[in-house]
């Protein structure tokens, strides 16, 4: 049963590397990030959104409900926790993947 959960673990691990190393090109890049200014809300949405949970963030900075859904669903592997707390706190709007990520 440990190996079980250690093969497990390592696949999880490759595939959010394997995931998080895909070129933007890929992607689909039809609307650039662009970042905003950091506020007092901002901040708010930044720490939100990595300690409670990705996507409370986006939903505070009033963007668009396809991209606080995907944070919600993306957010549930470990590294991408930083990257939309990061999101937050720039207050970043667009970005790849159809202005979702």
């Amino acid at each position: 049963m440990n190996n079980l959960l250690k093969t497990g673990l390592v696949t999880v691990v490759m595939s959010c590397l394997l995931v998080g190393a895909m070129p933007a090109s890929l992607a689909g890049n039809t609307d650039p990030p662009q970042s905003g200014k950091i506020s007092g809300r901002s901040v708010a949405a930044g720490v939100l959104s990595f300690l409670v949970w990705p996507g409370i963030g986006q939903a505070v900075n009033n963007n668009k409900g396809q991209k606080v859904a995907t944070h919600a669903v993306i957010g549930l592997f470990p590294p991408f926790r930083f990257w939309s707390g990061w999101d937050g706190l720039v207050d970043r709007k667009g970005g790849y993947w159809n202005g979702k990520i």
